[in-house]
């Protein structure tokens, strides 16, 4: 009995110092100060255009479609899925295959752009999906608008792949892209940098690299969605899971499971601390950025993650501004020019990259 009774304190003296580990060293600090309204909202009264309500319907076609495929087929599909979801006909454009410093990647070129003005664009897709492909359609509008060379990496995905190689591919052709573009190897005149979702993420991840390195600044930053915290404490992850018709679905599991487990599964796969600012960019020194666009649908599970990265980088005195359309899907923007909120987005990301051109 006593050796029974011995077994079950050690037992509470681990899940105690294991809970303990998760609470007060990978979570970090209290974001909640960050949770205040900030910036634009556009369509704040009006409905979705019916081009919106189209787009959430195809979005329930691809979970009837996990649902009857076995979990272990599951990132393959969804990797063809983003891949094929956009038809790629535009004779306009130009994509050019590149390596980048080792980093494979494509220049991809509207009519008549400067390619002394470069771009460089960082794909989403949770880290474990998506390419330059899966993204030409939101990488030609950027190259249009910017009047930029666009180059857009195929950085390594997880799981294949540790989180942080991703994370070394994106510095790497950062540092390129400052003295090389399509044409031939010269100083660029102007750089950007962009990215959605998980390239959202990783955009400003390199932006606070890039200034803690002394490397030349981009003019201006643009992260559509981005994830910017790894410690799962944005509270819209639970609260927006069912007005999230893309990321809900295919996180509805995550989110039933404890917060401290998810801590540990994320210091193990990445060893690293999820509130490590490499992975969550919010828990980083945020003062000193360049011009930074955020744009996010108030709808979303990853929301408060971008409104508490825009809400602590203004407070650290960064000129960061904040888009926000109420009922939109995550990163809608690759849904134009069908979409009228995609539309009114980029003209939005347009007026920006001009104004720091």
């Amino acid at each position: 009995m006593a050796e029974i009774l011995l077994s079950v304190v050690a037992l509470i003296l681990v899940v105690g110092v294991v809970w303990a580990i998760g609470a007060f060293y990978l979570r970090g600090a209290d974001l909640s100060a960050f949770d205040q309204p900030v910036g634009q909202r556009h369509l704040t009264d009006g409905a979705p255009s019916e081009a919106h309500h189209a787009v959430v319907a195809s979005l329930g076609s691809i979970g009837t479609t996990l649902k009857s495929t076995p979990r272990r087929q599951h990132l393959a599909l969804l990797r063809n899925y983003m891949d094929n979801l956009f038809a790629d006909g535009d004779s306009t454009t130009q994509v050019v295959p590149v390596d980048a410093a080792g980093v494979p990647a494509e220049w991809v070129l509207a009519a008549g752009v400067d390619s002394r003005r470069r771009l460089l664009y960082i794909h989403g897709g949770a880290f474990t999906m998506g390419s330059p492909k899966s993204h030409r359609r939101l990488t030609r509008k950027f190259s249009e608008i910017a009047n930029a060379a666009v180059l857009a990496i195929d950085y390594r995905l997880m799981p294949e792949h540790p989180r942080l190689a991703g994370i070394e591919d994106c510095r790497k052709a950062y540092r390129w892209l400052l003295d090389h573009g399509p044409d031939r190897a010269e100083p660029a005149k102007a750089i950007f940098v962009a990215g959605d979702s998980a390239g959202g993420n990783l955009t400003l991840s390199l932006i606070a690299w890039v200034r803690d390195q002394g490397l030349r600044a981009p003019n201006a930053a643009v992260a559509l969605s981005p994830a910017t915290d790894a410690s799962f404490g944005s509270l819209s992850l639970k609260n927006n899971l069912d007005t999230d018709p893309m990321l809900g679905p295919l996180f509805k599991p995550l989110t039933r499971m404890p917060r401290s487990v998810l801590l540990w599964g994320t210091l193990l796969q990445n060893r690293l601390r999820p509130n490590n600012p490499i992975l969550s960019p919010v828990f980083g020194d945020l003062s000193r950025l360049p011009p930074v666009l955020v744009q996010a649908s108030e709808s979303e599970m990853l929301f408060d993650d971008s409104r508490r990265y825009v809400n602590k980088a203004i407070a650290a005195g960064s000129p960061v501004t904040f888009q926000t359309w109420r009922h939109m899907v995550h990163v809608w923007q690759i849904y134009h020019p069908d979409l009228p909120e995609g539309q009114e987005a980029f003209e939005e990301i347009g007026k920006f990259l001009r104004a720091h051109s």
